[in-house]
Formats: C-alpha cells, structure tokens, sequence
C-alpha cells in the first residue's frame, strides 16, 4: 500500500524564501493597508460613512484577527477629516432647580464661556461689597434715611400739637406710641381722675376717641414712609448691582449673540442676581458657634451661577474616539454624583458626570459586546441612546420606573456612531432574540481568520513584520525568520493553501522572537530564534501533555504501539487547553455478538458522549447494516468504548477507528497496533475529512518516539486533509527516514487493508465477496447471526418478529 504513503514533500509546507526578494525586514516598505479583511474594511468604510440611523456597526470575528487594531486605526483616519462636536455645559434651571439646562457651543467654546462666567461672578463678588461701602452710596442711603426719619419727626410733631390741642399728650415708648391724659401739662394721676366731673370725663372720652384715629392715621403713614423708603433703598440697592454688573454681562452676550439659549440663561442669571445680591455681601449679625462654625464666616452658596462643562472638543482634533472597556451604565449614560456636608448627602447640577456615549458624540463609540452585556441596564441603556438619539442622565432607578428623589437634568441630542466587537455566535443570537438588534445594527464587518497563500500575500506578511518590528523598536527580522513565521502562520490556518490572519497571535511569536534574538546578543532575528520562541511558547502550556505521554510511556494509560490485537484500534483525540491544543492515542475496542439491538455506544449510554458523537456511531450501524444485512436481518449486537476515558467524547473523527474495530471483532482479524488511525465516515464507506490532524498525528508520533520507533509506525488520515498537514520538522525528519509513516485514504476498504495487511475485498455482480477477503469473511459472519436469531426466535415463540433496531439506545 506504498500508494497510499503520502510524499514527504506534503507533510509540510515548504516556504521559498529567495521568491520574498529581500535580506532583512528593513528593506522593506511599511504595511498600509490591513492584511487581508477586504471584506471586512468594505463594510467598515461603509458603516462608517453612512450617516442614516441605524447604520452602526457590529464587527464580528474570532479571537486573535486584531479587529480593534484595524478598526481604531480606520475609524482615526475618519474621524480626522470630520469637524468637531460641539461642547455641551449644563447650568442651573432658575425656574425649575431640580431640572438642570443644557447649553451647547461651538467646539472650544464651551470652556472659554465656563471661565468667563466665573470671572464674572469673582468679579461681582469683589466688587459688589466695594460699591455698596463706597460714600456715594452711604452718603445716598443717609439721605434715603434722613429724609424718611425727617417725615416721621414731622408728622409727629403734628400728631403731638393735634394731642396737646385736645387735652392729651403722645410720646413714643419701647412699644410704640402711646397717648396720656393732661392738665396743666402735667399727666392726669389716676385719683385726679376719679374727682372729674362725668361732663368732663366724657369729654375727655371724646376727644380720646378722635385722637385714637388721628393716631391710627399716623401708624399708617409712619408705615408708608418705611415701606416707600425700603423700596428706594431696594431699588437704588439692585440700580448699584446693575451698574456694576452691567458692563460684564454685556460683553458675555456679545460674545454669545449667535446663541439664543445662552442668552436666555445670561438673562435669568443678571435676574437671579437682581434679586439676590445681598448673597455676595457679608454676613452681618451676632457669633453664632456650633461644632467650631460660625455662621459669620459661613459664605452663601453661589453653585447655582456655575457651569457644569460636561463636554469639550479641539478644533483641531476631528470626531471623538471613545473605547469604553468597562461598559457599565453609569460609563455609558454618565451619573450624578453626591456630596456630603455635616451628615447630610446632597447633589446639585455641577455633579452631573458625562459617560462614553456624551463624550463620543459626533463621534465614534467602541464597546466589546461581551463586556457590555454582562453589565446590569447597560444593554437597555445603549439601546434607548440610540432609539431616541439623546442621553438621559439619570439614576438606573428612574430609568427603570422607580421613584427617587433627585435631579432630572435635560436630555442632551446626540449623534454617534457605535461599534460592538464580538464573536460570530454573539451576533447570531442577537439577531434571533433581541428584535431591536436589527434596526439598530444593520452593518456586520465579518473578519476572517485566513486568506489565499502566494507570492503577493507573503511580500505582504513580511511588511507586517516589517511594520511591527518599526512601531515597536525590534530588531529585524531575516528573510529565513520571516519565512519561519509564514510557515506558523500556515499552522494556524491549518491549510497550507492559506494564511492565517490571527495577527495578534502571529504579532506575539514576532515580540517573542525579537525577545530570544536580543537574549542571544543578536541585533537581526533569524530563524532559529522563531523556533525557540514557537518551542518556548508551547513548553509554557504543555505540562498535561506531557503528563499524559508520561502516563503512556510507563503504562498507565495503556495503548499497544506494536503487535496485532482483535476488536482493538488506536484512535486518536485532541484536547484544548486555552489556546493550546494537543493529541494523543487512545485505545478504542468493540465487541460482537448475537442480538437485536445494532450498534451500541457505551459512552452514549453513559451519558459520556456528545451528540456529534452518537451521529458518528449511529452512521456506523447504517454502513453495516445496508451493505450486508440488505436481505437478512441484522442481528448483530455490537459494543463500542474509548477505554479510559472519563470525560465526554464529541466529534466523529474516531467513526473509522470505531468501524475498524467492529469488523476486527466480526471477523476474528487482528488489527496492527503499530498504526493510529483518524477519520469521519458516511454510511457509504467515504472516509472524510476532520479537524486537528497535525496535532494528531504528533501526539502518536510522540507516543511513539518515548516508547522507541519500530519502523512499522504510523497513522491513517482521511486523503482529504492532506492539504492541512503542516507537520513539525522532527515528525518529517522521522518519515524521512523511515520511523514513521503517514497514510491518505479514500475509502474504508483502504483502511481496513492497511491496518490488517488483508484485502477488503470487492463485490461480484451477484453481490458476493471473496470469501478470504475482510468483506467477505464479515458477510459470512452476519449471514451466520441472522440464522441463530431466526432459529432462537422461532424456538421461543413462532409468531414473534423480533425487533431489530439499528443503532438504537438501549435504556
């Protein structure tokens, strides 16, 4: 079966480094395009230039094909040539305190208005007091006074002569006023009272009475002149704020005429000042000591003339860029923080925080979906963001119906493009489950994680290296070690018609190369310093594969590497740990005998098996059954295990290891323990291709070298994945010299021959097969079965049909 043996020069991938045309990485010219990705950066340049709602973009791929690279750098180049967002500052709602008002500038403006304001009210608070302390205005108020104190002494002048005229006298007491009665300008004693004649006491309680009123009319006017003089006083008091003021705040509304609201807000500003100057005036009154403050020194609090700049934007920077690694709501949507003063918590508008998607507007947003699903609201939030294009700031209680006390600041508009990176299967669910997602995403940027080997793409991959080795200050990188770096790269696609493009990945054996070239004193990397560091790299994650070669070498994990054995084949399995992945042989057996029940999963019925799994085994049964039991029963029970396995087994690459050792068993043929075979099968005997074959056949080739090479070693792959082997030099160096061997096949019947040095055997037209060859002796065999079933089952009850199921779970 020297036919079958695959050439040497197809077990590895082999690089032409004189086609590259160059010595080392620093002739050549950086990289400036993405490596491959076309797809990917068509849809990107698409999302990112189309401006209607709802064209944002979700960027789907592996791990490892450095989406966010390309992407940042695609979204820097945009966002260069686009103008700057405008600045956006909230302030405070004189009408409404708990409703804060947003304010927009143009780009830069937002802060230049926030320092004028303060300098303005700075100024106020400087010079206010001075105004109201200078000797014009002291010298106004006295007057103010004086006259108002002139009018009251005057009028109770007349009030007296009026009290005087009609027996009484009017003076002015602690209380108020107060009239007294008289004679002979002495007050009238209580018992000088009793001797009045009655004629003269009414009299006297007459003139009382019109003196009462006369009084009365006096307490009004006397309140009139107070009030007319608090008003004066008032008004020349707000008169002095205005003069003051006024130049200040003319030359903020210049400025901002183009801005109606900030006019708006400047008006209510100069109002609220008005109204409450005495806020900038100091304190007046007694000391007033409680835990060490003193109400004297206590400043009025003047936040509400503050401003809140939550966002400012260059001129010169272009669009925002916001990465937002930890998407949580309040990153996103922005919060409202709390202060605390003398154990009581509070919060006004100048503690309102901006979150990503305030600070990316007029920009791009760039969130990891896995990130921002994991986090409470945050999904829901971003979803509001971009339905109602604006940002709510708001406690996630208010958000989500319950009640707090608290601001409600304005809504700010916004306009943002989005980007969520995420996995494949992300985007898939998204899709089904989440109705929205739709509407909201409707740009998928797929990466691929590999693309067409040649000439060109090579040139390629060595001016990434180029480029990488430049950004980063590495040494560079000889032809030979570049060409070691596409051969690993030709490993991680596994085809060696393709390059992977999982460049993060590739991006780190190129650092650990540069590291292991500087560790050596070498200032050119070469390609023996790839290696090292490929080595280096898979010793850091290979203890458990070690561990179990161990286990196989001393015994405990038993598998035969020589000799023959009936109903037992060497599979082979491969287990990831991260981003590692190994093989190893496994004993796989089957058993045959007389029954009903087909072919019979042990794993399955263990609940160790997978669904893939149990498909690859039902397969079987449908092979057996339609190419020797199409005219008589089946009545074959047959049982298969991994031995030694205590884990779940998926996948069907084992479907022709499993079938090997179903006919070994049937036919009483040995099978050659020195082979480990690999492959899916269909119910028509085509073996077909599976995954992880390099790392299979190693794992056998390592097995193999611990025990010590016979010659007779080596593994079976379907011919189909002939074209991923990129096997590593020591497992090509052994096949060279005839240690190891690996075989492609086709078909079953190819199997079955090479692992039992017996021909499988081919049909006559009649539908006969050679009786010495494997089909023919399997044919016999199920032909036998039929008649002991047949003949037991009339024996036990004549009328009974048995019920022969193929590849039925027995529970």
């Amino acid at each position: 079966m020297d036919e079958l043996r695959i050439p040497l020069s197809l077990l590895s991938p082999s690089i032409d480094v004189d086609a590259l045309g160059f010595a080392d990485t620093t002739e050549l010219p950086p990289l400036e395009e993405p490596l491959g990705q076309a797809r990917a950066l068509e849809a990107l340049d698409f999302g990112l230039n189309m401006k209607s709602h709802g064209f944002n973009i979700y960027a789907s791929g592996p791990l490892g094909t450095g989406k966010w690279a390309i992407i940042h750098k695609r979204v820097q180049h945009v966002a260069l040539s686009m103008p700057a967002p405008r600045d956006w500052c909230y302030v405070h709602n004189f009408l409404e305190p708990s409703s804060p008002v947003g304010l927009s500038f143009p780009s830069g403006k937002g802060r230049e208005f926030k320092q004028a304001s303060s300098h303005v009210i700075q100024s106020l608070r400087r010079d206010l007091p001075l105004a109201f302390e200078s000797k014009k205005y002291l010298d106004a108020r006295a007057k103010i006074i004086e006259d108002r104190d002139g009018k009251k002494e005057t009028l109770f002048e007349e009030v007296s002569k009026e009290a005087h005229k009609r027996g009484f006298g009017f003076k002015e007491n602690p209380v108020g006023f107060s009239m007294v009665p008289m004679r002979n300008k002495k007050p009238l004693r209580q018992k000088d009272r009793e001797a009045l004649t009655d004629s003269q006491k009414e009299t006297m309680s007459e003139q009382g009475k019109i003196l009462e009123g006369k009084i009365r009319a006096f307490h009004a006017q006397i309140h009139a002149l107070d009030h007319e003089a608090e008003h004066a006083l008032l008004e020349m008091d707000r008169q002095v704020v205005r003069s003051v003021m006024q130049n200040r705040f003319a030359v903020l509304r210049d400025h901002h005429q183009h801005l109606p609201e900030v006019l708006e807000y400047l008006q209510k500003v100069e109002e609220d000042i008005v109204s409450n100057y005495k806020d900038f005036l100091p304190r007046e009154g007694p000391q007033l000591a409680i835990l060490g403050w003193d109400a004297r020194d206590h400043k009025p609090n003047l936040t509400r003339y503050e401003v809140n700049l939550l966002i400012e934007h260059s001129k010169e920077t272009g669009a925002p860029i916001i990465d937002e690694p930890h998407p949580t709501y309040a990153n996103l949507i922005g919060k409202i923080e709390r202060k605390s003063h003398m154990g009581v918590v509070y919060t006004d508008f100048s503690e309102i925080k901006a979150g990503s998607c305030l600070r990316a507007s007029g920009g791009f947003l760039l969130v990891n979906v896995l990130d921002l699903l994991r986090q409470p609201f945050a999904w829901e939030a971003l979803k509001r963001v971009i339905k109602t294009r604006s940002v709510n700031i708001e406690d996630p209680g208010e958000y989500f119906g319950f009640s707090t006390t608290g601001l409600k600041p304005q809504p700010i508009p916004i306009d943002i493009k989005i980007i969520l990176f995420g996995p494949p299967y992300i985007f898939s669910l998204l899709q089904v489950y989440e109705q929205d997602f739709p509407k909201l995403f409707k740009v998928k940027a797929d990466f691929d994680i590999d693309i067409p080997r040649g000439t060109s793409q090579e040139q390629l991959y060595a001016r990434f290296i180029a480029q990488l080795c430049r950004e980063e200050k590495l040494p560079p990188f000889g032809v030979d070690a570049v060409g070691e770096i596409i051969r690993y790269s030709l490993r991680l696609a596994e085809r060696r018609d393709r390059l992977s493009l999982r460049m993060s990945w590739i991006s780190d054996v190129i650092r650990e190369s540069a590291y292991w070239a500087k560790h050596d004193g070498r200032s050119l990397v070469a390609k023996l310093h790839v290696e090292t560091a490929i080595e280096k790299k898979r010793h850091r994650t290979n203890l458990l594969e070690e561990k179990v070669q161990d286990e196989i070498q001393e015994g405990t994990l038993i598998v035969d590497l020589e000799g023959e054995t009936v109903g037992q084949v060497n599979g082979l399995s491969v287990h990831q740990l991260g981003d590692y992945i190994f093989g190893r042989p496994c004993r796989i057996t089957a058993r045959t005998f007389i029954g009903n029940e087909g072919v019979i999963d042990i794993q399955r019925e263990a609940d160790l098996a997978g669904e893939i799994h149990s498909k690859g085994v039902m397969t079987l049964a449908g092979f057996l059954g339609g190419k020797f039991a199409e005219f008589q029963p089946f009545a074959l029970n047959a049982t298969l295990t991994f031995e030694q396995t205590y884990s779940e087994v998926e996948g069907d690459s084992a479907a022709v290891a499993e079938l090997v050792a179903i006919v070994s068993s049937l036919t009483n043929i040995p099978v050659h323990q020195s082979l480990a075979v690999t492959g899916s099968i269909n119910q028509l005997g085509e073996i077909q291709p599976i995954g992880g074959v390099n790392e299979k056949i190693e794992g056998f080739f390592e097995a193999c070298k611990k025990r010590g090479f016979s010659g007779k070693q080596g593994v079976l792959i379907p011919a189909k994945n002939i074209r991923h082997l990129a096997l590593n030099r020591e497992v090509v160096e052994a096949a060279e010299s005839g240690n190891f061997s690996i075989f492609g096949v086709n078909k079953i019947e190819e199997a079955l021959e090479l692992l039992t040095g017996i021909p499988a055997g081919e049909s006559t037209p009649d539908g006969q097969y050679p009786p010495d060859s494997i089909f023919g002796r399997v044919a016999k065999r199920f032909t036998e079965m039929a008649k002991i079933a047949e003949e037991w089952a009339d024996l036990r009850n004549p009328l009974k049909i048995p019920n022969r199921k193929i590849g039925r779970k027995v529970k």
